[in-house]
């Protein structure tokens, strides 16, 4: 058997037929929750941000003692040096959506796996904020008179009532913001993804 030969029965033997590229009707469509994404991006690092230098504003005017400034600065840096990595995770993907090779099926399969990925960093940022929360308590406990004098089965029960509370209040404001951000332009994707299998 010739070298001819070996590639016409290779190419007689391609059951998948390639990966299949996207039409310009279909990019068009995948385009639009792609664009809206990435503007939910750039919006959500705009506020992010805002709320930081409001955080480290409000901390530095108001009237409480030097010790109590120090210790919820260093908090808020805390979760400032959280908030970079995270969003250092957030930005390889934004990166991602306007890249152009997006033209396959295959490539924007792959595009899917990132955003669940995504959107189990993006849960996971938002728990990682319990422990500030904790500790912001504490501080709270510290400084308030009134509540220096409680017994400790109330101080106690004040702090679980907050974690538990705080990690659910946290955790499903994070699964709704993703939701209202991402999730139904992902979930166009997946219906254009299984348009262009069928």
């Amino acid at each position: 058997m010739n070298i001819d030969d070996l590639k016409n029965a290779w190419n007689e033997d391609d059951s998948y037929g390639g990966t299949p590229e996207i039409s310009i009707e279909q990019k068009d469509k995948i385009n639009l929750p792609l664009e809206k994404m990435r503007k939910n991006m750039r919006k959500e690092f705009w506020y992010t941000l805002m709320v930081f230098v409001f955080s480290f504003f409000v901390v530095a005017i108001c009237n409480a003692p030097l010790k109590f400034k120090f210790y919820v600065l260093v908090l808020v840096a805390s979760m400032a040096f959280v908030t970079i990595f995270f969003f250092s995770k957030f930005f390889k993907l934004y990166k991602e959506l306007s890249n152009p090779a997006l033209q396959t099926y295959d490539a924007l399969n792959d595009l899917l796996v990132q955003f669940n990925l995504n959107k189990q960093y993006y849960l996971s940022f938002y728990v990682s904020f319990i422990p500030f929360l904790v500790c912001e308590i504490i501080l709270v406990i510290e400084v308030v008179p009134w509540m220096r004098e409680l017994d400790f089965v109330y101080i106690l029960m004040i702090l679980l009532g907050f974690v538990i509370g705080g990690a659910s209040l946290v955790y499903l404001s994070g699964k709704r913001w993703f939701e209202k951000f991402y999730g139904k332009h992902i979930r166009q994707i997946e219906q254009l993804l299984k348009e262009l299998k069928s």
